[in-house]
């Protein structure tokens, strides 16, 4: 089987036995916020700056502590408007920290990681980002699944030239 028989992917992934990486894909001016901020602080960020995901970082050491995502934000707000109805949304935003709703577990990746096995934790997880980060904890980078989708177009106007 020659080169030009191999699947796409794998062409484009792979070149002179080595794999693409994190660093390949990954965006690299990330959006974060501060584990102190307030949840109105988050929501404005996201809809400002059109992201999805923010990567929570430590207000002591610019270390990442949390992901915070729309979905939890959107729940939280919806939540907030529930128990104390849409005029008290605003006071109740900017009381609730980020800290306080954001997800803790959190997973993420070095730069040097190698995209097959990426691509397979995000299937697997069912994974909208996973950041990025340097020995010394600190953001430099998230890979979403967005950055699959740009890669994938890549791949598509490579096969059709």
């Amino acid at each position: 089987m020659g080169q030009n028989d191999r699947p796409l992917v794998t062409i484009a992934i792979r070149h002179k036995d080595k794999w693409m990486k994190v660093q390949d894909i990954m965006t690299i001016s990330v959006v974060c916020i501060s584990d102190q901020a307030s949840l109105k602080d988050a929501h404005a960020l996201m809809t400002n700056r059109n992201v999805r995901h923010l990567p929570v970082i430590s207000e002591q050491d610019s270390s990442l502590v949390g992901i915070l995502t729309h979905k939890k934000m959107v729940a939280t707000v919806m939540a907030l408007v529930n128990k104390y109805g849409s005029g008290a949304l605003d006071r109740r935003e900017r009381a609730q920290t980020v800290e306080s709703i954001m997800d803790k577990n959190y997973q993420h990746l070095t730069a040097d990681e190698p995209l097959p096995i990426v691509v397979e934790y995000f299937i697997d997880n069912k994974l909208g980002c996973l950041p990025v980060i340097n020995a010394q904890g600190k953001v430099e980078g998230i890979v979403t699944s967005s950055d699959f989708v740009k890669l994938c177009a890549k791949l598509l106007k490579l096969s059709v030239s």
